[in-house]
């Protein structure tokens, strides 16, 4: 299969042509179109990798798509799939929640229906993109340590995050951010959220330090990436290089997305933070990290098709020095060296033919670019 008449974005530059595939691989790309009367014509649109997603809970919504509702698996993970691909992603790490168990053990109970759904559909050749699994731990729980060590065998297994969202630290050191999220989300009056925060303060240092360790111990005697979360200073930071992480996930302060870049670890934002223009919890700006060229990683979080639109707005915004390829590898080269995936995230020779054609539209609300076709391994998926 021959692509003409497309802007190629490469790792570095931006060139006008055509690629050809041959067995699910890019088998070569040119910068001058073809003759062949059987390519397909790009009508010189953008050709860029397929995007690397690794941290999307977007599976929770198919899954108990409103509270109470539980959606059957095989649905629930064929429109997730389906939306994934339609954003422009072909590799997604789907986030599960281990030791949350705040919703009447709700989200526990769907813990194992989400993985088995993730790896069976996988498995068996039924999704569009690519899919893995993402364990998001939840510190502050004793349940957290013996669930992973239940879940950590599995092979789709390739990211782990450490994660403590106990108030008055990290992503909620504001206490009253920390009251408006959560008296909203559970519907609590004044005593009911008073009661829940001390909870959640003695949870956290009852379980947490341990609970890290010996998640972190695990990933590093078995290979597999390691994320912190909502890093807020540089004594976090420190201590997260300690345990082997190599993603550095939502920092909420500039100090600790310096410390964190100065460090090795890959830095990761949401896309939808840079969408909305800054974070709903009142953190850093994603935006502001990329003007201090300390951004490495863009992650769509709770909005799919934030990811690729976050992407060229990065390229389009003069307060960083971001060029359209740089603002790209942010969600394909890069997320996809950090979990060691070198066969995919760049358009280069012997690389996996997973592809995005997308256009761009100028509209009254000013420059959206969209979804056109996308190709995992050389077949169009979408």
């Amino acid at each position: 299969m021959i692509l003409n008449n497309v802007n190629l974005i490469l790792e570095e530059s931006v060139v006008s042509g055509s690629l050809e595939i041959q067995n699910g691989v890019i088998r070569s790309y040119s910068d001058h179109p073809t003759q062949l009367s059987a390519a397909i014509d790009g009508q010189n649109s953008w050709l860029l990798p397929g995007l690397i997603e690794l941290h999307t809970d977007n599976l929770d919504k198919f899954f108990t798509p409103r509270p109470n509702v539980d959606w059957p698996a095989h649905s629930a993970m064929s429109s997730h799939d389906a939306l994934m691909v339609a954003s422009g992603i072909t590799t997604v790490l789907d986030a599960v929640a281990v030791g949350d168990v705040r919703d009447g053990g709700h989200r526990l109970d769907n813990l194992q229906k989400m993985i088995h759904a993730v790896v069976e559909s996988q498995r068996s050749g039924l999704n569009r993109a690519e899919h893995r699994i993402h364990l998001r731990c939840e510190l502050p729980h004793d349940s957290t340590l013996p669930l992973f060590e239940e879940l950590m065998m599995q092979p789709e297994l390739s990211l782990v995050s450490l994660m403590d969202h106990s108030p008055g630290q990290r992503q909620f050191a504001s206490r009253a951010k920390y009251r408006e999220y959560y008296q909203g989300k559970y519907h609590l009056n004044d005593q009911q959220m008073a009661e829940f925060e001390e909870e959640q303060i003695s949870l956290s240092a009852r379980w947490s330090g341990q609970n890290r360790q010996a998640i972190a111990a695990h990933c590093r005697n078995r290979g597999i990436a390691l994320a912190s979360h909502d890093d807020a200073t540089a004594e976090h930071v420190a201590e997260s290089q300690a345990l082997g992480s190599v993603i550095a996930e939502f920092p909420t302060t500039e100090v600790a997305a310096r410390a964190s870049h100065q460090h090795g670890l890959q830095v990761l934002m949401g896309a939808p933070n840079i969408v909305r223009g800054g974070s709903h919890s009142g953190n850093v700006a994603a935006h502001q990290l990329a003007s201090l060229g300390v951004l490495d990683i863009l992650s769509s979080d709770y909005y799919p098709a934030s990811l690729l639109d976050a992407a060229f707005r990065i390229a389009r915004d003069a307060t960083n020095s971001f060029t359209l390829p740089q603002a790209v590898n942010l969600v394909t080269r890069n997320p996809a060296r950090a979990l060691g995936l070198e066969d995919r995230g760049v358009i280069a020779e012997g690389k996996r033919a997973d592809l995005i054609l997308a256009r761009a539209h100028d509209g009254s609300q000013g420059q959206h670019v969209y979804v056109q076709k996308v190709w995992r391994q050389g077949i169009q998926v979408f």
